[in-house]
């Protein structure tokens, strides 16, 4: 694909993104920086770009990569913004922000893990994150598409187990 194509069909889906956008910000100025971030990302790494995989899956994964990244960095500061017209930082030690929903993981223990896994899990099991579908899986590695589905299920329970560690405790 070239750089013009790859431009053009970028274009044609972030329409489609800002929804996304919006239900992980719940800002509308957040939102359209956020799609902002990830337009720029996926422009600078579009060589890292499969072609003939799922561009719409891919710019999705790059957006809620993005959020959590973002997220996780404002936590860690301790940094509240005051919404007045003036936007100060105001930084404090003092206070502790927890989030169930992207504190319980840690995006580098996830990576590990998946890493670890042996190859004929690990390769179903990404393809399938980056938003293959079963039967394309399966006509790309050429195995049949219940071989798929077994794999990405033992892909999955391996996961959960070497993650057991992060399960939320009530």
């Amino acid at each position: 694909m070239t750089t013009l194509e790859f431009s053009y069909s970028l274009n044609k889906l972030s329409t489609s993104l800002k929804p996304f956008a919006m239900k992980l910000t719940r800002d509308l100025d957040d939102a359209n920086d956020l799609l902002q971030d990830t337009m720029v990302k996926a422009y600078t790494n579009r060589d890292k770009f499969a072609e003939g995989t799922n561009l719409k899956a891919w710019l999705y994964t790059i957006m809620r990569n993005t959020f959590i990244t973002n997220y996780q960095r404002m936590v860690r500061r301790g940094t509240f913004v005051d919404t007045t017209d003036n936007n100060h930082y105001l930084n404090s030690s003092s206070v502790q922000i927890e989030n169930g929903v992207f504190g319980n993981l840690a995006l580098d223990d996830i990576y590990e893990a998946i890493d670890k896994l042996d190859e004929v899990f690990k390769t179903p099991f990404m393809m399938h994150f980056r938003g293959f579908k079963y039967h394309e899986i399966a006509d790309k590695l050429q195995i049949p598409i219940g071989t798929v589905k077994n794999r990405i299920h033992i892909a999955r329970k391996l996961l959960k187990e070497d993650l057991m560690v992060y399960k939320h405790k009530n």
